[in-house]
């Protein structure tokens, strides 16, 4: 269905047709819902509002002399996308940086699964009218259509990976018209999940968190294998040999097997309660280890020893989190929005031992932890530890392959994210693809909406449909209820600080040596950081120069 309008334009005939199709409170007897939400002239160009339809929101955006009307919640996790940013033919929600065509509802960049209902705009005698499916403004949700199977259609396409990554790669060719055999191959026992709840909120409900449940698999014929790993790829057969003993036949294949949480290399590490977190089931076991006799002590500074640290508290005892910066977060937001969110756990009671690390893990007699010795010798009473320390990629298969691996075990794609073999496609944690706001230079990076976007532009290359790579990193987390957004990549030569820090209502911006904004952070002032990944998405880059004498002029 058309979202966009033609110009303003007068029709009493069609007025009189419409009213009689119309049955009481502007429903229609198909389904629809058919009304008025304002003027024309209420809505200005390159902006965007919502209005009430029928109990539910639409946002009608104006952009380039026309109005076009999409639901206004965005389908991740329901954000008011009017008060998002407008980019060029898309608004990006404000929370996560999920893009969605203003003039389709598709989505377009991550996180989410499901595009938005689109909704027809006509504009009568100066007002204008909407007319949508009632279920659609409902849900407020609207997932693609895909294609079936066809038997004569021999070719095999395979997903090795059921993270983020593979789950959209997978839908994505059926909705893209590919009507071969589908295969996504998942080494967890279970079906892809939001992962990023692992380390938010260890207490969730696998099922109620599935990003697709096993029914949808089975409407659209894409087959699923868990709990099954691929051991060897053998490129010149075009043939994948399974943990299980089967092989497979491939014509295609999409390479997105994620990555390993390590333990720091200490004795002890193998004690049943030092922990990670990047399963399901390793935070359904750390969750189910805590109670308020218990002391944990996290081992690392990053999102994941945050959010856990994050977590833990009031559940435990103590959370007692060991670094080796100076500070939290370092390397993301730097020394003075670190300094601030550890003043931030240390008033929730959290404990931090900086510029420190674990020697190593104690456990008694029974193989049962017990405490931690740190690189200085103190000693910390332990019940349970928690290790933040980074990961390696599952690419070991890989091995004796033609497929070209990099020291790291990362995997080097062109643009179109295809690897040095014809054919076969690599994304997220594992692949080193060029960054769009980075100059393209290739960066493996470990983002879950960046994960999502290469699983769509991976199958769009895959069915024909040739797509670049345009990546913006964009990442956030919540601690204590307050939300960080970063977009942008690159390690910073200068930091410029706009707004209370104290407050934690500021927008740090990160410049390089030649004063270029390579990055920006915010907490408590959204959209900004949605307004500058659409800046970078579109090509602009954002000097020192221009931050003066107002910070914020590149986004009227």
């Amino acid at each position: 269905m058309g979202c966009a309008s033609s110009k303003s334009k007068s029709s009493k005939a069609s007025n009189d047709e419409i009213t009689a199709k119309i049955t009481g409170n502007g429903t229609t007897d198909d389904g629809y819902v058919e009304d008025y939400i304002c003027n024309e002239n209420d809505v200005g160009e390159n902006e965007m509002k919502a209005f009430e339809l029928d109990g539910g929101k639409v946002l009608l955006v104006k952009q380039k002399g026309k109005l076009s009307a999409i639901g206004n919640k965005c389908s991740h996790y329901g954000a008011l996308l009017s008060t998002g940013a407008l980019g060029d033919g898309r608004v990006r929600c404000p929370w996560h940086g999920a893009c969605f065509n203003i003039e389709t509802g598709d989505i377009e960049d991550f996180p989410g699964q499901d595009s938005l209902p689109c909704f027809k705009v006509t504009v009568e005698q100066g007002r204008v009218k909407i007319r949508a499916k009632r279920s659609e403004l409902q849900s407020g949700k609207r997932t693609k259509a895909m294609v079936k199977k066809l038997n004569e259609d021999e070719r095999t396409f395979v997903v090795i990976g059921g993270g983020p990554s593979g789950a959209i790669c997978a839908e994505t060719l059926r909705q893209e018209g590919f009507t071969g055999r589908v295969i996504m191959i998942n080494k967890e026992p279970c079906l892809p999940y939001d992962r990023i709840l692992v380390s938010k909120t260890m207490d969730f409900e696998l099922n109620k968190k599935l990003l697709r449940d096993e029914s949808f698999y089975a409407d659209n014929e894409i087959e699923t294998m868990t709990g099954t790993e691929v051991t060897s790829v053998d490129n010149a057969n075009r043939e994948l040999t399974l943990s299980n003993g089967y092989k497979i036949k491939y014509d295609k294949v999409y390479i997105a097997t994620g990555s390993k949480a390590r333990k720091a290399p200490i004795d002890g590490a193998d004690l049943p309660n030092v922990c990670v977190l990047r399963s399901n089931e390793h935070a359904k076991y750390v969750n189910g280890q805590l109670s308020l006799d218990k002391h944990v002590v996290v081992l690392g500074v990053s999102f994941i020893g945050l959010e856990a640290a994050a977590y833990c508290v009031n559940k435990v005892a103590k959370v007692t989190v060991i670094g080796r910066s100076a500070v939290p977060l370092m390397d993301s937001f730097g020394e003075k929005v670190g300094t601030r969110v550890m003043k931030m756990f240390k008033e929730k009671g959290v404990h931090f031992i900086m510029n420190s690390g674990i020697r190593r893990c104690i456990g008694d007699d029974d193989r049962k932890l017990t405490s931690v010795e740190l690189n200085d010798g103190t000693i910390l009473k332990a019940d349970i530890c928690i290790m933040g320390v980074g990961s390696t990629f599952f690419t070991t298969f890989l091995e004796g392959s033609d497929i070209k691996l990099n020291k790291n075990g990362s995997v080097d794609t062109n643009q179109f994210l295809e690897t040095n073999v014809s054919g076969v496609y690599a994304g997220g944690d594992i692949a080193n693809a060029p960054v769009f706001c980075n100059n393209n230079e290739l960066t493996a990076i470990g983002h879950y909406p960046l994960a999502q976007y290469h699983g769509k532009v991976a199958a769009l290359n895959m069915v024909g449909k040739t797509t670049e790579l345009k990546a913006v990193p964009f990442f956030w987390t919540m601690l204590f209820g307050k939300g960080f957004r970063y977009a942008g990549y690159g390690r910073p030569h200068e930091t410029i600080i706009e707004g209370d820090l104290e407050q934690l209502k500021f927008v740090a911006f990160y410049l390089d040596a030649n004063g270029k904004v390579i990055g920006m952070a915010s907490c408590g002032r959204d959209p900004v950081v949605s307004q500058f990944a659409e800046y970078l998405s579109q090509g602009k880059n954002l000097h020192k120069n221009q931050l003066n004498p107002d910070p914020f002029a590149w986004t009227k």
